[in-house]
């Protein structure tokens, strides 16, 4: 029997805005990887989240609550993939009123670098190398958020490897 509609309430939630404030900058950083695009990734993390807090009883009673939200934060991804949306960025920040923020050690360009080079794979290789390398998740942990066998994902991720080694997007040491 279904419950009647009730407004989402945070008092229904217990523990989601504990969930929220540990895991969103993880949940950014991943959906950063999967959107290429800051704006993109805020938008999609959000939707995210309003759909958590909407079955919340549901997603905190599961195993592991951080690999169930992750599996929704791919679907989403994927949605938006499929749906073919990518939203135009100027190419000059100036055009922005935006400063770049000189970065000594070069992280933020390497971090640039690598999301233009995630964009160029598959989304099931870019989803895979984005849950290893951005969210630390081993191959078992993979496997279990995006729902493939194990050796799937070592094969996603080495076609991921190889598809940005050809393109010259990555050194071959990695």
């Amino acid at each position: 029997m279904r419950r009647p509609w009730q407004e989402p309430s945070l008092e229904r939630a217990p523990g989601f805005e504990d969930f929220v404030r540990e895991r969103s900058p993880r949940l950014m950083a991943i959906a950063r990887g999967l959107t290429r695009s800051s704006a993109d990734a805020e938008d999609l993390v959000q939707d995210v989240l309003a759909k958590v807090l909407l079955k919340w009883d549901l997603v905190s009673a599961t195993d592991d609550p951080n690999a169930y939200v992750n599996r929704m934060l791919v679907n989403a991804a994927t949605s938006f993939w499929r749906r073919g949306f990518q939203r135009e960025s100027p190419t000059d920040s100036t055009i922005l009123g935006e400063r770049p923020v000189e970065d000594s050690s070069g992280a933020l360009a390497e971090r640039d670098a690598l999301l233009q080079a995630l964009a160029t794979l598959k989304p099931k290789h870019r989803a895979v190398l984005v849950l290893r390398y951005y969210e630390g998740l081993n191959d078992h942990e993979i496997a279990a958020t995006l729902g493939m066998a194990h050796a799937s994902v070592r094969s996603n991720a080495a076609r991921g490897l190889a598809a940005l080694r050809k393109a010259g997007l990555l050194s071959a040491r990695v």
